[in-house]
């Protein structure tokens, strides 16, 4: 009975032993993996556009996914791992107390099962992080498939992307059966040695029995003892694995967490909403105080470089651009953002209703609605709705996950309702309406141009019927501004501005640039070509 009941007192606690294990080690695998996709996550929004321009798309969805796991795997494994050390050394002590003879042989035995598997451990390294790359490849291709899905059904190319990311996951497969064999190996040795130990001890204790210097009750209590610690031994392959999976993980994140902003004097400045011209120094671009501005840059990339740089948030080292005389890099980045929201050419629209959309944070004197009328989504409504079951009001429509239902000029019209509800001081908008028709454009750049009215907005845009619409437009020629004033004039006298606006060839722009010369040898300023789009934007402004 006594017996009986020390049993099932045993049981009881080993029972509530492994609920607590299993509910510690999760609590900690849970809390590491959170802690760092938070760290990474404020990381991205420190950043901003610059992430992914310094870091491949893939490798940042592969840590924020599969290696921040391994890292928390690694945290929960290690607390294990510390427990099972000092029950192995704890009971190695009492064995050598207890029987010296046999606990020798223990002791000597142990530290050699434990460091059994570190000469595999780096060919089995080196085989995983090849997997992993190969992994990092496989999504990043898998991403920009879906992201151009569109464009490869337009152009005919599902087959010649679906076999090219057919091939990397193959690779990927090949890979891990590679990294699997190494494991198993070490998984082998892990069970092979522990055995191996037992099997000499059992021998060993046979003898010492048969001589009488030990007697079989000794020999059964060593040999409990000795397959106690098999369960802890199994820790030390784990942690092996854990490390070596986590490491290279643990790097990339903190490749990732230790990218900082271009600028070195980031937040220098006390928190403040500067106010006034918004002024380039690398450039010479100014954009007035409550104007609306719009700037002509023949390079896209050099335009992205530029909206950024506006914002406070370059991606590259250089001038810090001033508002107000205050330079934007020494403000803290919340103040920064406040003052100047940009919008770049990819807009991302997160899955959720339509107010949920557009409860950002924001000035309050603009109404959603009336941002939604200026950014002309009244279609865009309707289509939400229709596909929305039991949505009657527009606000409570779903957006699927980065407006996949949607073509791609309701979502840029979306993302410019969402920015013209911010209300910033300053809004810079990269192409806000590249993907829209002639019609649609015309009403939009009045819909804005009124919203805005007494704001400053920046619109980096090549299109006439916005350009006709600015205030101002500057245009920039190798990264100098080169020309201010209105769209007609400078169609009229800057050939550089006219090419890029009406998409001249260079025989085309060479002919419009020469200064013609009539019958009597005079020569006339007026250009023979590049005008039509003149005559073509009154017809659309007549129609709209």
């Amino acid at each position: 009975a006594l017996a009986g009941g020390l049993l099932a007192l045993a049981g009881a606690g080993v029972a509530a032993g492994d609920t607590f294990l299993h509910r510690a080690a999760v609590t900690n695998w849970i809390t590491a993996a959170a802690r760092v996709q938070q760290l990474l996550g404020r990381k991205a929004a420190v950043l901003g556009s610059a992430l992914t321009r310094r870091v491949a798309a893939g490798e940042v969805v592969a840590v924020s996914t599969g290696d921040v796991e391994k890292i928390g795997w690694f945290v929960e494994a290690l607390s294990r791992f510390t427990a099972a050390a000092v029950t192995i050394v704890v009971v190695t002590v009492g064995l050598l107390v207890y029987q010296p003879a046999l606990g020798v042989v223990v002791a000597v035995g142990l530290p050699v099962l434990a460091l059994a598997v570190l000469p595999l451990l780096p060919g089995a390294t080196r085989r995983a992080d090849v997997q992993r790359e190969k992994a990092g490849r496989a999504t990043e291709l898998a991403s920009d498939t879906v992201a151009g899905l569109r464009v490869l059904r337009g152009i005919g190319g599902e087959d010649l992307f679906l076999d090219r990311y057919r091939r990397a996951s193959q690779e990927v497969r090949h890979a891990a059966v590679r990294s699997a064999r190494m494991w198993s190996l070490i998984a082998a040795v892990q069970v092979l040695l522990p055995g191996l130990l037992l099997i000499t001890v059992v021998w060993y204790g046979v003898r010492l029995a048969r001589d009488g210097r030990i007697d079989v009750g000794e020999l059964v209590t060593v040999y409990s003892s000795v397959m106690l610690l098999t369960y802890p031994l199994r820790h030390f392959e784990e942690i092996a694995m854990a490390y070596s999976f986590s490491r290279p993980s643990a790097r990339r994140a903190a490749r990732v967490l230790s990218l900082e902003r271009a600028t070195a004097t980031a937040g220098t400045r006390a928190a403040e909403t500067p106010a006034g011209d918004l002024y380039d120094p690398e450039t010479g671009l100014c954009a007035s105080s409550g104007l609306l501005t719009a700037v002509v840059c023949g390079d896209p990339d050099a335009a992205g470089r530029l909206a950024e740089r506006l914002g406070g948030h370059a991606a590259e080292e250089g001038p810090s651009a001033l508002l107000g005389g205050v330079p934007l890099d020494e403000l803290p980045l919340d103040s920064a953002r406040t003052a100047v929201l940009v919008q770049d050419k990819d807009p991302v629209l997160l899955s959720g209703t339509l107010r949920e959309l557009l409860d950002v944070p924001a000035s309050g004197a603009v109404d959603p609605g009336a941002a939604l009328e200026a950014a002309q989504c009244q279609d865009v409504l309707a289509v939400l709705v229709q596909g929305s079951l039991g949505a009657e009001d527009p606000m409570d429509a779903r957006i699927t996950e980065r407006g996949r239902s949607l073509s791609g000029g309701q979502r840029q019209r979306l993302a410019l309702a969402r920015s013209l509800v911010t209300d910033p001081e300053v809004l810079v908008l990269d192409e806000p309406t590249s993907a829209v028709d002639s019609h649609t454009e015309a009403r939009i750049a009045e819909g804005v141009r009124g919203l805005r009215s007494g704001r400053t907005t920046v619109v980096f845009t090549s299109s006439p019927l916005l350009l006709d619409r600015a205030d101002r437009v500057v245009f920039l020629h190798e990264g100098t501004v080169v020309a201010v004033g209105g769209h007609r004039e400078l169609v009229r006298t800057e050939p550089r501005y006219r090419a890029v606006v009406t998409r001249e060839t260079e025989e085309e722009t060479a002919s419009s640039a020469a200064l013609r010369v009539d019958e009597g040898g005079r020569r006339t300023d007026e250009a023979p070509d590049g005008l039509e789009e003149l005559e073509t934007l009154e017809e659309i402004e007549e129609t709209a």
